[in-house]
C-alpha cells in the first residue's frame, strides 16, 4: 500500500443526497430508502424544504438550506451531490458552484444524454408528479429541449396528491397504477417517444413495470446515481499489474 490522504470524516460513501423534509413512507426503490443502493450513501434533510413548496413554489428561496446542508455533506466526505427532487434543476448552477464537487440535482439531466442515443425520429418522453408546475424552466435548467413531450400523474387517484402532501400513509399499489397510466398516456399522445425519463425520484420503484408496459428504455434517478457513482468511485478490476498469474 502507498501513502494514504486524508482530508475526510468518513470514507467509502462519496454520494451525498440532499432530501426534502418529509414523513411519507419510502419503498424499496425509492431514493429515501437506503436499501435501493449497492453502495452506501450519505444523506441531509434540508429542514422546511417540502415537496410541496418545492414542487409548487420557487425553490430559489430555499437555496441557502441547500448550500448548507450541500456542504455539509462535502465534510462529511462526498465527492458528488444529488438530490431527491427532479424540480431542483432549478438550483442546479448556484449549488455546483457553492459546493465546489460535481452536482447531479435532478433526473432531467440525463433527457440530453438519452435523447443522443436514439435514432433520428425518436424523442426523449418525461414524466413528472406535477405537469401543472414543471415548467420550460425545469428542462433547460437540466440541459433538457423546452419542447420535451411531457405528462404528469395529476390526474392519477393518489400518487401526486399524497407524496405532494406528505401523506403519512400511501397505496402503492394505486401508486404504481397511476404511473403505469401516465406511461400509457405519454406514448399515446406522443408516437415519436423513444424513451422515458422519469422526473420524480418516487417513481423509481415502477421503471421495470414502465419498461414491461410501454416496451420503452426507462431512465430514473437510480439509473442517474449509479451512473455518477460510477464516475465518482470507478471499479477497480483486476490486472497484470496487480497479480501477473491471472494472465
Amino acid at each position: 500500500m502507498g501513502t494514504e490522504f486524508g482530508g475526510k470524516t468518513v470514507y467509502g460513501a462519496t454520494v451525498g443526497i440532499l432530501m426534502l423534509e418529509t414523513q411519507f413512507p419510502r419503498i424499496h426503490g425509492d431514493i429515501g430508502n437506503a436499501w435501493t443502493w449497492d453502495f452506501p450513501v450519505h444523506y441531509r434533510v434540508v429542514q422546511g424544504a417540502t415537496p410541496d413548496n418545492v414542487v409548487r413554489g420557487d425553490p430559489h428561496v430555499m437555496l441557502d438550506h441547500f448550500i448548507t446542508e450541500g456542504r455539509e455533506l462535502v465534510r462529511m466526505g462526498c465527492d458528488g451531490i444529488t438530490t431527491n427532487c427532479g424540480f431542483l434543476s432549478l438550483l442546479q448552477d448556484d449549488l455546483k458552484q457553492a459546493l465546489g464537487v460535481p452536482v447531479a440535482t435532478s433526473s432531467l439531466m440525463q433527457v440530453p444524454m438519452v435523447q443522443a442515443m436514439l435514432p433520428a425520429g425518436k424523442r426523449v418522453g418525461v414524466m413528472t408528479i406535477s405537469k401543472a408546475t414543471l415548467r420550460s424552466e425545469h428542462l433547460i435548467a437540466a440541459g433538457a429541449p423546452a419542447d420535451t413531450p411531457v405528462i404528469g400523474t395529476d390526474q392519477g387517484n393518489c400518487f401526486t396528491r399524497d407524496v405532494l402532501s406528505d401523506a403519512e400513509s400511501i397505496d402503492f399499489a394505486a401508486c404504481r397504477q397511476d404511473n403505469l397510466d401516465a406511461a400509457a398516456m405519454l406514448v399515446e399522445q406522443h408516437k415519436d417517444i423513444g424513451a422515458i425519463v422519469l422526473e420524480c425520484t418516487n417513481m423509481s420503484p415502477y421503471a421495470a413495470d414502465i419498461r414491461k408496459q410501454t416496451g420503452l428504455p426507462v431512465f430514473s434517478i437510480h439509473s442517474f446515481v449509479n451512473w455518477f457513482q460510477a464516475g465518482l468511485l470507478p471499479k477497480r478490476f483486476a490486472t497484470e499489474l496487480d497479480d501477473p498469474r491471472r494472465f
